[in-house]
This record gives C-alpha cells, structure tokens and sequence, in this order.
C-alpha cells in the first residue's frame, strides 16, 4: 500500500461517484521545490522558496498588470489527492475529523488555495513565496 492509499486509525473512506456536472481546464502548471506530499509544508510561508507558475496559451495575456499587487490568491488542482475520505485523522494530531473541517489536501473536489507573495514576472512565468503544494 502506497501513502497515497493509506488509512490511518479513525479514517472513513466512501465509493465516490463518477464525476459528470464540472469541467476543469488547465491554465498553466507550478513548479515547485517539493516531490513527495510529505516534503510538502503544511502552510506556506511568505518567506518560503520561490516558486513559479507557468502559464499557458492563451492565458498568458490575462498576467497583465499582476505585478501591481505584493500579494496573490493561487487556486489549483491537487491533482494526486485521494477523494474519498469523509473521516481523516491528521497525522500532527490524531484527532479524527470530518474532511471539510480540515485544510486537508484530500477531499472530494481537491482544489487548492495558497495566498502568495508576488516576487517577479517573466514571460509566462509568475514567481511566487508561499506555496504549499507538489
């Protein structure tokens, strides 16, 4: 059993539907220095490794004026979360929660938010402190 798969004492797990009402489109990618979720920090920090956003065509327009602004709100898609567990236990505490009470990358719409500071841009690339994810 992989981590990704694993169930600590107190998880639930439940069969998850197919999902068929939502669609997701693919902006860009994040580059960050994390390969495993467990190197992953649990908050990211303003001072925390600078990171890059890669944004794709034809969304690299919509960057104009971003630099105005120290601080950015990053949505994205946790793309290797498991999505079933409506109980978890956070390995910090132990203590058994329902997974929307928790800021837990697992859960059944797996989307992300970090609020970063703006370093620099360039090209179609943001650079950004504070992220938290792969």
């Amino acid at each position: 059993m992989s981590r990704r798969d694993e169930i600590r004492p107190g998880e639930v797990a439940v069969t998850v539907s197919e999902a068929r009402d939502a669609g997701l489109v693919y902006i860009g990618r994040i580059h960050t220095p994390w390969h495993d979720r467990s190197e992953c920090p649990r908050q990211g920090r303003h001072d925390g490794p600078l990171c890059r956003i890669e944004i794709f065509e034809p969304w690299v327009a919509a960057l104009r004026g971003i630099e105005k602004y120290p601080r950015l709100e990053v949505l994205y898609w946790l793309d290797k979360s498991r999505r079933d567990l409506v109980v978890q236990s956070p390995k910090s505490d132990g203590e058994t929660r329902g997974t929307f009470s928790l800021r837990s990358p697992m859960r059944p719409n797996p989307i992300g938010t970090s609020l970063v500071t703006f370093e620099k841009i360039e090209g179609n690339s943001v650079y950004v402190r504070g992220l938290d994810c792969l």
